[in-house]
């Protein structure tokens, strides 16, 4: 059985925390990382269009045709990333949406506690997009209470 795990938010909320952990608990899984494929891999900005969009969905599929369980994890605007996200979602046996509705004070509080950042308190204000939440009925709030090991168990153990 295929399984699509996506982990969206905005910057500093803990979803690479998570979506690492999560890949560390299941051997085989392949770990989709936004940041690396569009910024490392490709120098692409973000918008709608860019390059990284196709190539995560065919890093995904590639997955999908090995039948391992795929971990993609990012800020994946859902007015960018919406439609390949709804795409991957339909070619797969089981999905799991999660999202960190945070605040953004939160969101700050957060990135304080981050050992190596590249950008500061200004740029995540200026990035952040309260509530870009999917809509799937599938879809899953991380309550903000959840440590990133909580969330990684939770999201392991989900059916």
């Amino acid at each position: 059985m295929s399984r699509l795990i996506i982990i969206r938010g905005n910057s500093g909320s803990g979803k690479t925390t998570v979506a690492q952990a999560v890949h560390r608990q299941l051997p085989g899984s392949l770990l989709i990382d936004q940041d690396v494929v569009r910024r490392d891999m490709l120098g692409a900005s973000d918008k709608p269009g860019n390059p990284s969009i196709a190539l995560m969905a065919a890093i995904a599929r590639f997955g999908l045709a090995r039948n391992q369980t795929v971990i993609l994890e990012g800020i994946l605007v859902k007015k960018v990333y919406g439609t390949m996200l709804s795409e991957l979602a339909a070619a797969f046996d089981a999905v799991q949406a999660y999202y960190y509705d945070l605040t953004l004070e939160e969101t700050l509080r957060r990135h304080q506690t981050r050992h190596r950042a590249s950008f500061g308190p200004a740029e995540l204000e200026r990035w952040f997009i309260p509530h870009d939440v999917l809509g799937w009925p599938q879809e899953e709030m991380i309550a903000p209470t959840w440590t990133a090991a909580q969330a990684a168990v939770h999201i392991v153990t989900a059916e």
